[in-house]
């Protein structure tokens, strides 16, 4: 069993490496999220990796809220390219926090959560999987988690710098579709609640797991 944890510690690392290498390279929204999403595997694997009560219940946490807060981030970038096309880059979400200030503020706590910015709940999520690692003797794979972590924010944050602190057009958008909006204040909102209470949300899961 030793050797295989050792082997999926060495597979949660190089995702976690190669994940932000990759991202933090992008211009285009789209494809940082998808190549970020290869780190978050490498952060989940940690929990798997460590094999215990800790572990177990950080990855099922994680697992709920990068849903919510992946799920969030596209939606937003969805409803915003069904309008301008295409896949929007960096540059082209100057101003957006003025043009579209709801769907700014939904993004901005996207990114804060995927960036593992207290109180959202991508910081318990990591928090508790690197937690984990180190009760299982990983304490090496959750050192570079936290690393990995703080080189992410400059992706995730980045994108926030650009919607509230950049010029950009101040043309306003035709109004979001109603449905679609609500989803994403959902998730917001959600992931605010799983930070606020993530002890409760862990004794949930481990009673269901």
């Amino acid at each position: 069993m030793q050797p295989l944890r050792d082997v999926l510690a060495v597979v949660a690392a190089l995702s976690m490496v190669a994940g932000n290498i990759l991202a933090v390279s992008q211009a285009s929204i789209k494809r940082m999220l998808a190549y970020s999403s290869i780190a978050h595997a490498g952060y989940i694997l940690s929990g798997v990796v460590a094999a215990n009560a800790t572990g177990s219940s950080g990855v099922m946490y994680y697992l709920l809220a990068y849903t919510m807060m992946n799920a969030g981030a596209f939606g937003v970038l969805a409803l915003e390219e069904s309008e301008q096309g295409g896949n929007l880059t960096y540059d082209e979400y100057a101003g957006f926090g003025l043009r579209r200030p709801l769907l700014a503020a939904l993004m901005a706590v996207f990114m804060f959560s995927l960036a593992g910015v207290p109180p959202f709940a991508g910081f318990f999520g990591k928090y508790y999987v690197f937690a984990g690692a180190i009760q299982a003797g990983y304490t090496w794979l959750a050192i570079l988690g936290v690393v990995m972590s703080v080189v992410s924010a400059y992706y995730y944050l980045r994108l926030v710098v650009m919607m509230y602190f950049k010029e950009g057009s101040r043309t306003a958008g035709t109004p979001a579709p109603v449905a679609g909006v609500f989803a994403l204040v959902l998730a917001a909102l959600a992931l605010l609640g799983l930070g606020v209470l993530p002890s409760t949300v862990l004794n949930i899961t481990r009673v269901l797991f």
